[in-house]
């Protein structure tokens, strides 16, 4: 198990970062099913030098895992900023404004605002949905809160100051009715904008075209490839994301994929740098990767 060290959080918040204009690192670590939390906090503590934030994961995948309040929590103490997912999924609205809330008083100051995936893809497919809020009522219920009132105006004693972010997804089929979902996202108090994974960088800067508009950060998503194989799987099951026939093959082709996947990662993130406010890198086990991927991208010393 791993020692509680206490440390103090950093001064210059996450919302901070991002008003400063630095191009900004995020990443994402999902709880274990079970509780041992020493490797979380170890990946964690690695890269804290590096990442600005790490998302916490509300069971990714609808897969169970340890709810992400405690290793926010516990991040918290090491001084390091978590930004805290919440979904809509597997909670009511007493239910999820009672955690938020739990969260603020824990000293976590980022909410990332889901819907959340269907209980069907995950492993526990019997589970019942609950989706009693959709992504921009869950921003609503926070905004509420901030102004000291829950989301039916009732007051609150002791009001939160929270960051409240949502995700966009700039392949969506429809590019439109995304960016008119950010839009009502934006209306209901989405502060900043992690996206979907990009791997095509002119398809990403037709998208922020009309993103920027809303004038919130957009950091843009990154998974890194672990195989050709891992390719064709995200454009087969993963909606909105299409890895070109391009980088297939040459993930295909490498004698060294990690080598590669680190290669492409920092490409796109280069790529993507002058059209967006940061990057939110998915490594999925392959934590281990960021710094290679953020020296290759020349972010090394920004991050």
């Amino acid at each position: 198990m791993f020692r509680r060290l206490f440390k103090e959080a950093p001064l210059e918040t996450f919302s901070d970062t991002l008003s400063s204009g630095e191009f900004v690192v995020t990443t994402e670590l999902n709880p274990p099913k079970g509780t041992d939390l020493g490797p979380l906090m170890r990946r964690a503590e690695s890269l804290s030098g590096m990442v600005r934030a790490f998302n916490v994961t509300d069971s990714a995948g609808a897969n169970m895992t340890m709810a992400p309040i405690a290793a926010a929590h516990l991040m918290i103490d090491r001084g390091i900023e978590p930004i805290l997912q919440v979904t809509g999924r597997d909670r009511n609205r007493i239910a999820l404004e009672g955690e938020i809330l739990a969260a603020a008083a824990l000293g976590i100051r980022n909410v990332l605002c889901m819907s959340g995936d269907p209980p069907g893809r995950g492993d526990h497919p019997d589970a019942k949905g609950v989706f009693d809020l959709k992504a921009e009522t869950l921003l609503e219920a926070v905004t509420a809160m901030n102004s000291g009132k829950d989301m039916y105006g009732n007051e609150l004693k002791g009001t939160p100051t929270l960051f409240a972010g949502a995700v966009a997804n700039p392949g969506a089929d429809d590019v439109d009715t995304e960016l008119a979902r950010m839009e009502d996202k934006v209306r209901c108090g989405a502060s900043f904008f992690q996206t979907q994974a990009v791997y095509d960088a002119a398809s990403f800067e037709k998208f922020m075209e009309g993103a920027r508009g809303f004038g919130v950060p957009v950091l843009a998503g990154m998974i890194v490839l672990k195989s050709g194989g891992m390719a064709r799987f995200l454009n087969d099951k993963l909606p909105g994301v299409s890895v070109p026939q391009s980088i297939v093959d040459e993930m295909d082709g490498a004698e060294d994929r990690a080598a590669a996947g680190v290669r492409i990662t920092a490409r796109l993130i280069d790529e993507v740098r002058g059209m967006c406010d940061g990057t939110h890198i998915m490594a999925i086990g392959w934590e281990s990767r960021i710094p290679a991927i953020l020296e290759a991208a020349g972010l090394a010393q920004a991050a």
